[in-house]
């Protein structure tokens, strides 16, 4: 079945066509921007895939296919709002200003990937949640928190279709709409929950119709369509900060990519599904469109494929740089203090560490 054939929010088809005349604020040099956002991610996203194939970096979930949804997500989002990120979200967190070395840095097993400097004007923002739909109860909190304070900003959690199922995000939703607080889900529908295909893994003909139950408001937005998604969640965002309460957005994307490095798709997943899905992909879309307007050229394009490729390579660099931490820190930041046979573990990881290093220790 073509998914991208049901009835949902839209402005740009596959085409690069427009269904619907643009909004006010979707001018050629919004839109240029929102162009060299979504490649700027996706060439960082094929560079974490290589290092992780080159031993450089953990298992990595790849958001090949998702950028539109991602690079919208952090676009309309004010700093004052928070951020409660699944772990797909590397676009999201960057348009949020964090710096794409931290994603290396988490994937490539640092703690500190996590840690956002108080410094930051998104430190309130959460780190990547892997666990499946937990942090939809700690954006719930998050909102509560929000309203409790009278603070007129939002909190926006992001799940894939998979974490629908789950208990968290039901009784999450729930809360939600029992308690009037100012949070919008948004539903990365990428039609695979790892090898679990949507079209057997719930019954509803759309994810946002499960808003329902809760009593909020749900919408079904295509996830290729940049304009589409912003212009949502701008509009969304907003009616929480006002107090009108949360809503549920699905947004209907395709995993382009293995659920993560540690997955095969082949496996379960055809070929000639995967091919017509690169036919909606959100990046070649608004390509296509800004073509259509002469706004967009072959030049420009090479040009900024290559910056991307030099910002990416620094990035890298930054990365490979970094110090690691050392082997004894996993018991200084886990206990407040340690007992005799704590002591005696750290002393001998600290002696293995010192012998694999030939006797030097950082």
């Amino acid at each position: 079945m073509n998914v991208q054939a049901m009835p949902m929010h839209r402005f740009i088809d596959h085409e690069g066509q427009l269904v619907n005349p643009l909004p006010a604020w979707a001018d050629i040099a919004t839109l240029k921007g929102f162009y060299c956002d979504m490649v700027l991610a996706r060439t960082y996203d094929n560079k974490a895939v290589a290092l992780q194939r080159t031993g450089k970096l953990g298992t990595y979930p790849s958001g090949l296919g998702a950028e539109a949804i991602g690079i919208a997500v952090g676009r309309a989002l004010k700093s004052t709002d928070v951020f409660i990120p699944y772990y797909r979200d590397l676009p999201a967190m960057w348009a949020r200003g964090i710096g794409m070395e931290k994603n290396l840095q988490y994937w490539g097993g640092d703690e500190r990937g996590s840690d956002f400097s108080p410094n930051d004007q998104h430190c309130r923002d959460l780190p990547y949640c892997v666990p499946i739909a937990t942090q939809c109860t700690h954006a719930v909190g998050v909102a509560a928190a929000l309203k409790i304070q009278g603070q007129h900003h939002a909190a926006l959690v992001t799940c894939g279709d998979g974490a629908t199922s789950k208990g968290d995000f039901l009784e999450s939703l729930n809360c939600a709409g029992a308690w009037n607080i100012p949070l919008v889900f948004v539903i990365n529908n990428n039609q695979w929950a790892i090898s679990v295909p949507r079209t057997i893994q719930c019954g509803a003909e759309f994810l946002s119709d499960k808003a329902k139950g809760a009593g909020i408001e749900g919408i079904t937005v295509d996830g290729n369509d940049i304009v589409a998604m912003y212009d949502v969640l701008q509009k969304k965002l907003d009616k929480a900060r006002k107090g009108k309460g949360a809503t549920l957005v699905e947004a209907v994307s395709y995993r382009l990519s293995d659920h993560t490095t540690a997955d095969d798709a082949t496996r379960y997943r055809s070929e000639d599904e995967l091919q017509q899905a690169w036919q909606y992909e959100p990046i070649s879309r608004l390509r296509k469109y800004l073509v259509s307007q002469s706004a967009w050229s072959d030049e420009e394009d090479k040009q900024w494929q290559q910056h991307c490729k030099d910002v990416i390579e620094n990035v890298v660099e930054k990365y490979l740089a970094i110090i690691p931490q050392p082997p004894e820190s996993a018991f200084d930041f886990l206990y407040e203090s340690l007992d005799s046979e704590l002591l005696k573990q750290r002393d001998l990881i600290i002696n293995k560490a010192m012998r694999m290093q030939g006797g030097q220790h950082g």
